[in-house]
Formats: structure tokens, C-alpha cells, sequence
């Protein structure tokens, strides 16, 4: 038996439109050459020239939110309450072993961008791969914005996750999924005209908000997804632990064992 091990997690990035204006990571690089002047301040009496090759350390000063790149998303971010009314729990108190299950891919490329999965769609899918969801399951979503990943429409890319469809879920008792798409839900763009169109609030953040009736988590912005078999795989996406946090950073990873 041979393992292979296959990498679901995007770059952090200055210049990959991997989150709407104004809301991407920013990265300054500190080479071994900017450093050496920091480098010699530690060291009363150190000369450039006493350093192997003349060089300092590298480094990087990063501003980031905790949704920029491949992260998992905590009950807490979704509401403030969970399960019908307890408190919602954040990043640091999600179960561990929540993060490392069997993997089940849906793949739903060819539905338009925008388009709302439902609970059908949902057990459609489940039948062609001819899988029966398991407690701890983590169900990933193929989406059309695998493709756009890199280019400007990213953000506005792929269909989104509705109530129904993230609720069937949750009642099989899933309780981490994910999405390689910019959010879990419809993106917003399409999710606006909607709302224009109806007036209707529910239709916003539609998927997220069921966590209200039961607590979930969910990964956002991974890759890769169109390499994967259907299920047989193992998914491990521990997240970053930050205090009392709305979600954390994941090298989320697929784990196949052939």
C-alpha cells in the first residue's frame, strides 16, 4: 500500500484575487539582505562582513484576516448561537476530531454561477457516486470556481450551498464541510440581485445561518478538489488555534492510502 498525500489548501498571496477589494492578505518580504541591518543591532560589535556570505535571515510581516486563504470557518462566525440556542463555539473549541475524517466529494462543476444547491441536488449526487453518508463525514463541494481560481471572477465564481441542502447535511451528521469556492453560500454578487429582486433577508447567507439550528464548521477556498476520487480518502484540516477566533488558517490536505 502507497500513500499519497495531495494538497487542498491555496497560497497566501499579495497578488492572486483570492478575496474581494481591499479584504486580500498583504505580505512584505524581508530578504537575507534588507535583515542584515536588524541582524547587527542584536550583536553589539558584528560587521556584515563576519556573516556567512554577507547574509541576515528572511523573513516575512503578514496582515491578514482569519478568512483570507484556506481556513476553517467556526460556528461562531456563522451566529452567535448554535444548536438552537446554546452559545456558538469558535475556533479554538472545535472538536479535533471533527478535522480529521473519511472525505466524500459532491461534484457540482456544471451548475451555474450562483446557483443555490438544494437537498436534492445533494441526494442526486450521493446516488451517482453511490455513497451513504456517515456521522463526521467531511462532504467537500467541486464548484465551477475551481476553474476561475487566479483570475478576477474568482469571488463571484461557482454555485453556493442553500439551507436545505447544508441542513441534509448536518442531519446525516456531517459536521465540517467545504468548498473550493470563496464561501460556502452563493457569492454575494448573485445573492444581492436576488434580494433586489425579492426582498427576501433569508436568501442571505442562507447556508452559513443553518449553523443557528445546528453547529457546524466549514473549510473555504480549497484546491484541488477535481483530484480526488469520489470518497475513499481521508481529509485532515486542523485548524490554526486563535483565542475566542470566528475561524482559523488550515493546510487542509487529502489523504489517500492505494
Amino acid at each position: 500500500m502507497t500513500r499519497r498525500i495531495i494538497d487542498l489548501s491555496i497560497f497566501l498571496e499579495n497578488d492572486v484575487m483570492s478575496d474581494p477589494p481591499g479584504a486580500q492578505p498583504e505580505i512584505r518580504y524581508v530578504d537575507h539582505e534588507q535583515s542584515v541591518k536588524g541582524m547587527l543591532s542584536f550583536f553589539p560589535g558584528l560587521t556584515k562582513e563576519e556573516l556567512p556570505d554577507g547574509e541576515g535571515w528572511a523573513v516575512e510581516n503578514i496582515r491578514l484576516s482569519t478568512h483570507n486563504g484556506t481556513h476553517l470557518d467556526a460556528p461562531y462566525h456563522f451566529h452567535s448561537t448554535m444548536n438552537d440556542g446554546e452559545r456558538s463555539i469558535t475556533i479554538d473549541e472545535v472538536p479535533l476530531d471533527w478535522c480529521f475524517q473519511q472525505g466524500v466529494k459532491l461534484d457540482f462543476r456544471q451548475m451555474a454561477d450562483g446557483y443555490v444547491v438544494t437537498a436534492n441536488d445533494v441526494e442526486q449526487e450521493l446516488s451517482r457516486i453511490n455513497y451513504t453518508l456517515q456521522p463526521l463525514d467531511i462532504v467537500v463541494v467541486n464548484t465551477a470556481a475551481a476553474e476561475r481560481y487566479g483570475h478576477d471572477d474568482y469571488v463571484s465564481s461557482g454555485c453556493g450551498m442553500g439551507r436545505d441542502a447544508t441542513l441534509y447535511l448536518l442531519e446525516q451528521g456531517v459536521r465540517v464541510t467545504g468548498t473550493d469556492g470563496w464561501g460556502w453560500d452563493a457569492p454575494f454578487v448573485h445573492t444581492r440581485e436576488k434580494y433586489i429582486d425579492t426582498g427576501d433577508a433569508s436568501l442571505i447567507w442562507e447556508g452559513h445561518k443553518t449553523g443557528r439550528k445546528i453547529g457546524y464548521c466549514h473549510l473555504e477556498k480549497l484546491h484541488n478538489l477535481e483530484l480526488l476520487p469520489d470518497h475513499g480518502f481521508m481529509i485532515s484540516c486542523f485548524p490554526f488555534k486563535i483565542r475566542a477566533a470566528s475561524a482559523g488558517w488550515t493546510r487542509a490536505v487529502a489523504i489517500i492510502d492505494e
